[in-house]
Formats: C-alpha cells, sequence, structure tokens
C-alpha cells in the first residue's frame, strides 16, 4: 500500500447529525419519519443531481431543493421552494458544528505514521473547505493531498478525479486505497479508476445491483481502524 485517501462527507464524520437536527429544528415533530431512511433518500438524490449542478444544467440551490424535496416526497410530504432552500441553510449551520470521532481521529493518525494520506471529496470549493477546516483535517493531511472537486473540475465518480490525486501525490493508483461511504462515488469510482477500495457502510446499505465490488466493507469506525490495522501492518 502506497497510499490511503479519504472521502469526507460520512465518511470522516457522521453526515446524519447536523442533517437530523436541520430537519428537527425546521419540521419539529410535524411529520412522523425514520430520520435513517430520510437521510439516505436525500443521499440518493443528492448523488442523482450532483452532476447536473457541476455541469450547469442545474444550480447548487436547485440541488440542494431537489434532494430534500424529492426523499420527503416519498413519504408523501410536498415542500415548497422556500422551505427547501431554508432546510439546506439550517443544515449548512449545523455542520458547522460537525466533529471528527475519537476512533477516526485514531485512524488518520495511524494511517499518516505509516503511508501518505489524502482526501478526494466532492462539492463547491467554499463549501468543502470550510467543511475541512471545520473538522481540523490540517492536522492529518496536507494541504496539497486534499483534493475538492469544485477546485479540480471533475468530480467522482469520473475517475479523472481519482487519477489526479494519485498523480499529485506521485502514488500508483494500483497500490492506493480508497475509503468512502457512496458505493457510486467512491466503490465504482475508486474501483473504475484502478484503485483499491475500503466501502464504510455505516447505514447496512444492500449492495446495489452493480457487478463492481469494493475490496472491503466496514460497517463502523472500530471496524475501519481493525482492517487498515491489518492492511498497514
Amino acid at each position: 500500500m502506497d497510499a490511503v485517501l479519504f472521502d469526507v462527507d460520512d465518511t470522516l464524520y457522521d453526515q446524519q447529525t447536523p442533517f437530523e437536527r436541520a430537519y428537527r429544528q425546521l419540521f419539529n415533530e410535524k411529520y412522523k419519519i425514520d430520520m435513517r431512511q430520510l437521510f439516505a433518500l436525500s443521499r440518493k438524490y443528492s448523488d442523482e443531481s450532483f452532476e447536473q449542478s457541476q455541469s450547469g444544467q442545474m444550480t447548487m440551490d436547485e440541488m440542494y431543493i431537489y434532494r430534500i424535496r424529492k426523499a420527503l416526497e416519498e413519504f408523501d410530504i410536498q415542500i415548497s421552494d422556500e422551505t427547501g432552500l431554508k432546510f439546506q441553510h439550517l443544515y449548512a449551520e449545523h455542520q458547522k458544528q460537525i466533529t471528527v470521532s475519537d476512533v477516526m481521529k485514531e485512524i488518520l493518525s495511524y494511517c499518516r505514521a505509516r503511508v501518505p494520506i489524502g482526501v478526494i471529496t466532492n462539492g463547491p470549493s467554499g463549501h468543502q473547505w470550510e467543511k475541512i477546516e471545520t473538522l481540523g483535517l490540517q492536522e492529518w493531511f496536507l494541504k496539497e493531498t486534499i483534493f475538492v472537486s469544485g477546485d479540480i473540475g471533475t468530480a467522482k465518480p469520473d475517475k479523472r478525479i481519482f487519477l489526479y490525486a494519485c498523480e499529485k501525490m506521485k502514488v500508483q493508483k494500483d497500490s492506493v486505497w480508497y475509503v468512502g461511504d457512496s458505493f457510486r462515488n467512491d466503490v465504482e469510482g475508486a474501483k473504475g479508476a484502478g484503485l483499491h477500495s475500503i466501502w464504510v457502510n455505516r447505514r447496512k446499505h444492500p449492495y446495489p445491483p452493480s457487478v463492481v465490488r469494493p475490496d472491503y466493507c466496514a460497517g463502523s469506525d472500530e471496524e475501519l481502524y481493525q482492517l487498515l490495522q491489518k492492511l498497514l501492518g
């Protein structure tokens, strides 16, 4: 193993926490919804619309509205554009309070002491760098090994962003392991670029109908730590 690269959202921190806080603040107890299911649906529709937002077919505000609206529609709940944007505003505010778990801190310190480590994350430059700063990721990652799709002009699952990161870090793709939660963006993306893949599946999602499979799967930070200790020796 020459290097380990990590996703950010819902990999280095629990993205459901700020999502649920925003939902509770906006809707209180108005609707009885399984929050894990709602969050999973919002991630599904976020992935579905992200490429359109990057290509200019959809504005970022339209994407924010689309993903929460479509998720809520699955529960027969209709919301206005204004409510969709209000949810996003609250969500962004709560993301300013995100933290890295104690176990994840140990993981990052362990990996950094053994191999070069980096980040590949999708999203607008300013928004992602704000999260990176909030999480304090520069304690573990060099700025030049943090790759944000909004800065580069291509996004996961496109193999170009993975190959770009490998080139900049001067590591061979077939000796790099990528750790992420999104099956499409992180598993299929990394494998399609020739990297090894670890799927962080905290939500216990079933495998999608894909011929691609990760090299390993971890259901918690603890499982991920044990796996990386095994792989890195």
